[in-house]
Order: C-alpha cells, then structure tokens, then sequence
C-alpha cells in the first residue's frame, strides 16, 4: 500500500494529542489523563517496547482487567506493527495454556491478580522471553523520553495482524480471529457515526477490553476525540455513581449487566438523575430495554457482530424494527444465502454471509479453516438469520457446525463443554446446548449418558467441569438419560435432544 493512503491507530492518538490535547482521554481510579498525556505515555511505551528488538509480528499476549495500560498497547503495537493477543482473564489454566501454545507470544503482559495462575505458564514456555506484572514491572517498560517513537511509528502496516482474541471452537479448541488496525478503525468509525461520537463524549467501559465489542467502543471513543471511563470489574453502584459523575454517553451491555444496574436503581429511595446518558448498546430482551428506556430517558441499542467482523455489522434502537438485530452497516455487504450460497430473498431463513473491508485477516494458523470459511468469495458466519427489504436483519439461530452458547455476553462453543464432561469417567456421551435464562440470557444445559455401572451426582459434574474450563462456561443444568437420540448417520441429533430437553427434563 502506498504509504500516503495509510492510516493506523497510533495516528488518532497522535491527532487527539495535537487537536484535543487538554481533553480528558482516561479516567481511571479517581484519576485522570488528558489526550497530550496519553500521547506522551503510548510514545514512552512505544519506545521502550522497540528496546526488546522484537520482529514485526511479534504477538504480546495481554491478560488483565481494564486498566489505561491497554491503551498504550494499542498504540504502541501499532507503532512497531507487534501483534496483541487479548486473551480472556477468566479461562481456566488449561485454556489460558491453549492460547498461549496457539499464538505463541514472545512477550506476555498481566494483572497482579493472576499471577499465580498465568505465572507457572510463562516459566513452562521457553518461547515467551519477556514477561511483566503490571502491578510491578511493567512501569520499567516506559522509556524516560518519548522522542523517537512518531519516526518508529512511520513504518506502521494497517493491514498486519494486529490483535487476536480467540473465538471460534474447531475440534473443541478456540481459534484466534487475526484482525488489522485497517479493519478495526473502519468498524470504529462507523460507530461512531451511528452512535455520534465526538469529543464530548466519554465511554463507560464495562465490557472488558479483551472482548471485540469493548475494544470497538474504547478504541472508537478514543478515536472520536472522547473519554474513557475504565472500570476494573463491574459493580451496578460503581457504574450509576460514574455515569452520573462523569457524565457518561455511552456503554455497552450484555444481559445481566442492565438489569442489575435497573435493580440498583429501583432500590434507592431517590432514584438517581442520568442526564449524561445517551446509548446503551449491546444485547437484551425487550422487557428490560424498555423499562430501561423508561427509567432513564437513554436509548437502547441492538446490534449483531462477530470478532470475525471487526465487531458490530448491524445496529440500531431496539424498537426501530421490533425482532430485529438492527440495520446493516454501511461498510458491509450481507445476503442470507442457501447452502449453495445463493442469496436468498427477502424473508427467507438462511446462513448470514459477509464481505467487506470489516471482515478478518482469518484465524491463526488454520488454513484449511479459512479456506473452508472463506469459500466462494464470502465470510461464512455460521449464524443463521433473515433480511427484510429494509435491510434489518432477524437472528435466527446458529448452523449445528457452529452452534454457540452466550451466557451474559460470553461466546461458549458446546464441543468445548462435552468434551470436559465427556473426560469424566463416569460419562459416556454428552450433548451440550443453550437454553434461555432470565438473568444472563442464555444458560448452558447438558444431556449425558453414563458409563455402565457408573453413577455422578449434578453438582459433582458441574463442579467437575469447572476444574478443566472457565467458571461461566459450566453447565448450569445437567439431565442424564439411557440413551442420547441419534441421526441416520449415526451421529447424535442435537436438533432432537434441543427440543426435548430446552424446556425441562
């Protein structure tokens, strides 16, 4: 690409330093830094980053809460075309250690909070040569002076491999999304177009900042000139006292998040004025987005996105087209197509396919995925869904390949789940599939065979589970049977265990 028609994140962190620099970027524990100071902290990372000598491509691995350090990685990665892996702070050791085997980082960046379990996993890796606590040595990465890091910067790719945050389940492993900055500030951008974005914004993130929604929205409101408002961890007090407080316009929500913040609300003797807040975008039933409207005077959001989609690829207000997932974005090109992969007119279910400058680099290290992902010239999502003539697209499910649960946000991939139950010794065969859930919107329900002879309790299993994957992706429910129903092929027929067992035993 001629140098001339690039643009990359380290430029908008360099723009609102020059254009906005006594504007508040971050708040973040009672403290504040405005754009100029976060400017001259990305340059100071930025160059004592390039001290490592790390090749371009180079993935740093990220497992943290929210904290302004993501911030400075983003720009300094894109300074020095390093690749950041955003790894999920709540994966079991066994998963932590598959996406670092995956991606294998030379350098691994983490909160003190997690030491204990990421830290026997970086001395077990000769691969990773550098590792820094946040809490204790990661200061020592910042380079007294900044100069040098805008010359470093100039031979910045938009196109390269940027961040990876891994999404898809394949034989029961997740795979990691490869995204550009190119990709990722398109899908910023036009959030903040729909969303209206500027500098007098600012941005609650809740979402945590290794989730492709939460990066879309902090790096879009930073990219608009606005504030970051970074929680840790969320609480619904701590999110009503910072909205109000700093004047929050804009967060994301996945269910339980709004309708614990609405409880917190009700609960008070003087319900409190939210006058700041404009948007809350994300997912949620439409009982809870209208009393949310309601009580606060905000707008809800619906949207539909993937990683493999740089994030959100259609949106709009909820009630705009009642059922719907939102309007398509202008920088995508979406059919519902047949298994041909015809497009289909109007009204007609069929799997959603994608194709545009927002759509992935691919996953790491799979190529056969990708061929098979990205076969006739389309991104296969894998979901399944409807377009009116107005172009809202309705949700319809996901394709049995990639069935896929999300419990409060989460993506959970069922072979994930069966393939933790089935090492138990007691379990034969296990089917795993979502079923609704007031608080969290889908929960995760089990159907097992046993082993001959053998017996386990529910608890003892869900338990069980637990050891070998992260918390939310437990069963919540678990029902066993004699015998699993099964297709003429001989396979087990999920759709037929679904519809038996989604609404009780």
């Amino acid at each position: 690409m001629n140098k001339t028609h690039q643009l990359t994140v380290f430029d908008f962190f360099y723009r609102n330093a020059l254009m906005n620099g006594l504007g508040c970027a971050l708040f973040y524990n009672g403290e504040t830094r405005s754009h100029s100071e976060l400017f001259d902290d990305a340059c100071r990372l930025t160059c004592g980053m390039a001290e490592l000598n790390l090749a371009a491509g180079t993935r740093v691995a990220v497992v943290a809460k929210n904290c302004p350090a993501f911030f400075h990685l983003f720009a300094s990665a894109s300074a020095l075309n390093l690749c950041l892996v955003l790894i999920n702070r709540r994966l079991g050791e066994d998963e932590l250690a598959h996406a670092l085997d995956d991606t294998t980082p030379q350098v691994v960046i983490y909160d003190n909070e997690i030491k204990d379990k990421i830290g026997p996993l970086i001395q077990e890796r000769t691969g990773i040569d550098h590792s820094f606590n946040l809490a204790e040595d990661f200061s020592s990465l910042y380079a007294p002076d900044p100069q040098g890091a805008i010359e470093l910067a100039a031979d910045s790719d938009p196109d390269l491999a940027y961040i990876i945050i891994h999404t898809a389940a394949v034989q029961g492993k997740p795979r990691g999304a490869v995204l550009s900055q190119a990709s990722l500030i398109l899908a910023n951008l036009q959030l903040m177009h729909a969303y209206g974005l500027d500098n007098t914004k600012a941005y609650l993130n809740i979402l945590p900042l290794f989730h492709i929604m939460g990066v879309n929205i902090g790096l879009g409101t930073l990219m608009a000139g606005g504030k970051n408002v970074i929680m840790e961890q969320f609480s619904p007090q701590d999110s009503i006292d910072l909205i109000r407080e700093q004047n929050v316009s804009i967060f994301g929500s996945f269910p339980p998040i709004l309708g614990r913040i609405l409880d917190s609300i009700q609960s008070q003797d003087t319900p409190p004025d939210l006058p700041s807040l404009e948007i809350v975008a994300g997912l949620e039933n439409p009982e809870t987005a209208k009393q949310w409207e309601t009580v606060t005077g905000s707008k809800f959001w619906i949207m539909y996105g993937q990683t493999e989609t740089s994030g959100l690829i259609t949106f709009s207000p909820i009630f705009e087209a009642p059922g719907s997932a939102g309007r398509v974005s202008p920088l995508v090109r979406m059919i519902v197509a047949d298994d041909l992969d015809h497009a289909l007119p109007p009204g007609n279910t069929g799997e959603i396919l994608v194709k545009g400058p927002l759509v992935f680099n691919g996953y790491w290290n799979a190529d056969d995925l990708n061929a098979f992902t990205f076969r006739n010239g389309w991104h296969h999502t894998g979901d399944m869904g409807q377009l009116d003539e107005n172009g809202y697209l309705y949700f319809k499910g996901r394709k049995p390949e990639k069935e896929l649960i999300k419990p409060g946000g989460e993506n959970v991939f069922p072979a994930e789940v069966e393939n933790a139950l089935a090492s138990h010794g007691a379990v034969d065969k296990a089917c795993v599939f979502g079923v609704p859930d007031a608080e969290f919107g889908e929960a995760i329900k089990a159907v097992c065979t046993l082993n001959a002879g053998c017996t386990v309790e529910e608890k003892e299993l869900i338990a069980y589970t637990g050891t070998l994957i992260a918390g939310f992706k437990k069963p919540k429910s678990i029902v066993f049977v004699d015998q699993l129903p099964l297709t003429a092929a001989g396979d087990i027929d999920r759709f037929a265990i679904k519809e038996t067992y989604s609404h009780g035993q």
